[in-house]
């Protein structure tokens, strides 16, 4: 083995090596163990190791600075330099940077720098399996079947640089999704949860929610498209500001591109978007929801930096209050917007002061409204709007007078979130959730319940 193989000798050896004028070294390593399940029965689970190696070299020159990334995997001390150098290559061989600015420097060093990287096992799953296993034997005598997977990811980054900077943070992602089906596979209902250590996920309460949707199933109530008063659970509601969050670049917003353009020129920045005290917000350090507390930036695009690795990230409301409060930028484009600058955090929540539970909501309707179980296939339709359209999945229930009576079709709907939230009517307590469409991106999110007086259903899907 090289004596070169700690993932913080590999950042140090890397910055060594470096002949230009600047340097960061972003050293991942991963560590994932999964269980997946069909038919009440596990059928494999795994654990995986891996490092992947990120270069970002910068050159200045006359006319600006350049930079060049590389990025590979299963990096040893033998690859070191010859990544380096294919970095400093890329960038003597670019124009210059559009986002280029100093590399951050002066930021305190990690403590745990030097530390070996934290990892996650099948030990993770020490009292959830066995929890599981019980799920699978009600499910079993309940007549329906448990399909689905639990995965968890835990993820220590090294960020180093050429200015001094030696940072370091632990990761850790778990998520479960779990599906019921009727044995005919004529029913089938759909529950997940994103958590840190599956400590806090139980396997009992989440069959039992399931076998209550599939009776609620057992009753077919077909419907038109129309607009009808909806109820979006936690997990919708993140589906829908995930992408509101991702939409809200200052630089495009001020170019005229957005839904966040001001007609004529500007922002929509401290307009009144909600009627309800609605705060959007997101923060390195929400309790359950820890992400990194600094940038890390593996390329450069509209909502990140190269040139902004380890620049500390603050709470920020994006919303506030029902106001647009800020839109993400970069070092530099916030200097080009002449907005404070406000990089993306890896996580998003929405309060709106709401004290009921879903299941209360649904008992507080009067007349009739469906409840959704998720979103999926979410596409954006008009960039000026923010209109998306998407599909309902896995259940779609009429409620009426505060009791649920039966399942109805799905169907595909045209909606801007943005539209939304000036339209809802009432907010939920918010809870932590798994979005369905975007888990694979975006799983640190806690949501409300939120009630549409119209939601939009274009037209019948035959999706389940």
């Amino acid at each position: 083995m090289s004596r070169v193989s700690k993932p913080y000798e590999i950042v140090e050896r890397a910055l060594e090596l470096s002949t230009t004028d600047g340097l960061v070294v972003i050293a991942d390593e991963h560590s994932s163990a999964n269980l997946r399940w069909a038919g009440n029965a596990l059928t494999t689970n795994g654990v995986t190791r891996g490092r992947t190696l990120t270069v970002i070299a910068t050159v200045d020159g006359a006319q600006g600075t350049a930079s060049g990334v590389v990025s590979r995997s299963a990096v040893t001390a033998d690859d070191l330099e010859p990544l380096v150098r294919a970095a400093e290559a890329a960038a003597r061989g670019a124009g210059p940077a559009e986002d280029a600015q100093p590399l951050v420097s002066g930021v305190p060093s990690s403590p745990d720098f030097t530390d070996a990287p934290a990892e996650t096992g099948s030990e993770v799953f020490a009292d959830f399996a066995p929890a599981l296993g019980d799920a699978f034997a009600r499910a079993r005598s309940g007549g329906r079947e448990l399909y689905g997977f639990a995965n968890h990811e835990l993820t220590s980054t090294y960020l180093g640089t050429s200015t001094g900077l030696r940072l370091r943070h632990d990761q850790p992602t778990g998520t479960l999704e779990l599906n019921a089906k009727s044995p005919d596979r004529t029913r089938s209902a759909w529950a997940g949860r994103s958590t840190r250590d599956f400590k806090d996920v139980d396997p009992a309460a989440l069959d039992a929610e399931l076998a209550q949707r599939l009776r609620w199933a057992e009753r077919r109530i077909d419907l038109p498209a129309g607009r009808y008063e909806t109820l979006l659970p936690p997990t919708a509601v993140a589906d829908l500001l995930i992408y509101q969050l991702w939409s809200s670049t200052a630089r495009d917003a001020v170019e005229g591109r957005t839904v966040f353009s001001q007609p004529g020129g500007g922002t929509r920045l401290g307009e009144t978007l909600a009627p309800l005290p609605l705060t959007l917000r997101s923060d390195p350090h929400a309790p359950g929801l820890e992400s990194a507390p600094f940038v890390i930036a593996h390329s450069s695009g509209d909502s990140g930096s190269v040139f902004d690795n380890g620049l500390p990230l603050a709470p920020t409301d994006w919303v506030r209050e029902g106001k647009l409060e800020r839109l993400t930028t970069t070092r530099h484009t916030a200097a080009l917007t002449g907005l404070p600058v406000a990089p993306a955090i890896d996580n998003l929540v929405l309060d709106g002061g709401g004290e009921r539970s879903l299941e209360e909501m649904v008992a507080a309707t009067t007349g009739r409204a469906l409840l959704l179980t998720c979103l999926w296939y979410i596409r954006e339709v008009d960039p000026a709007t923010l209109l998306l359209t998407g599909l309902t999945r896995d259940g779609v229930y009429l409620v009426e007078d505060g009791e649920v009576v039966g399942e109805v079709n799905n169907f595909r709907f045209n909606e801007s979130p943005v539209d939304l939230l000036s339209r809802a009517s009432e907010a939920g307590r918010t809870e932590k959730t798994l979005p369905r469409e975007w888990g694979d991106w975006f799983t640190r999110a806690a949501m409300p319940a939120l009630r549409i007086p119209d939601f939009n259903m274009s037209s019948v899907s035959q999706g389940v």
